[in-house]
């Protein structure tokens, strides 16, 4: 009998913690919703960091991002600092659609990357694959971005393999600051 009992506990938990969940749907409408196009277009620089799946901080980097656009084919080009020396580049090749989500290609992106918006909330979704030391794994992202003003924004990504997140990476971007390029990481 306890076993049952337990077992009922823990489905119970695992539902409520599963309707905990949030989607799009969950963010309204607004007069001016977060557009991706609009707000990466030009120079943008972010700061963040990497926490393991025990939230601890591994890594941290600053990113240089340059976004241009022709019509509605974008190219965001992106220069990682991170702190232990390493500097790594990203190229994400977007395109809006006529429903106003976005699709994205990257280097290190496997198939396309989807993304779409509702009110201030961008949620971009994607299996990213992931050097670590010698070995590369495929991880599910699931990249959201929250605009505060017209010039900064928030950014929490889920990392997940096989369902479990193994790590999550937090950034804050800002077009407002005079500062345009990133300092030397390894100085902080």
């Amino acid at each position: 009998m306890n076993k049952l009992k337990a077992f009922l506990l823990f489905t119970i938990v695992a539902v409520l913690i599963s309707s905990c969940s949030t989607g799009l749907e969950d963010y309204q409408e607004s007069e001016q919703p977060f557009d991706i196009k609009r707000y990466f277009n030009g120079k943008v620089i972010a700061w963040g960091m990497v926490q393991d799946y025990s939230n601890k901080v591994n890594r941290r980097f600053c990113v240089e991002i340059v976004g241009t656009w022709q019509d509605n084919e974008g190219v965001l080009a992106e220069k990682f600092y991170f702190n232990d020396g390493e500097v790594s580049y990203r190229n994400w090749q977007l395109s809006k659609k006529s429903d106003g989500s976005y699709d994205g290609r990257a280097e290190d992106v496997v198939g396309i990357a989807i993304g779409k918006h509702k009110g201030f909330a961008f949620q971009f979704e994607y299996e990213l694959s992931l050097v670590v030391g010698d070995e590369t794994y495929q991880v599910f992202m699931d990249d959201w971005m929250y605009q505060l003003d017209e010039y900064r924004v928030m950014n929490k990504t889920s990392m997940s393999k096989f369902g479990v997140k193994v790590a999550e990476v937090t950034l804050f971007f800002d077009k407002q600051t005079q500062i345009q390029q990133c300092p030397t990481m390894k100085a902080i």
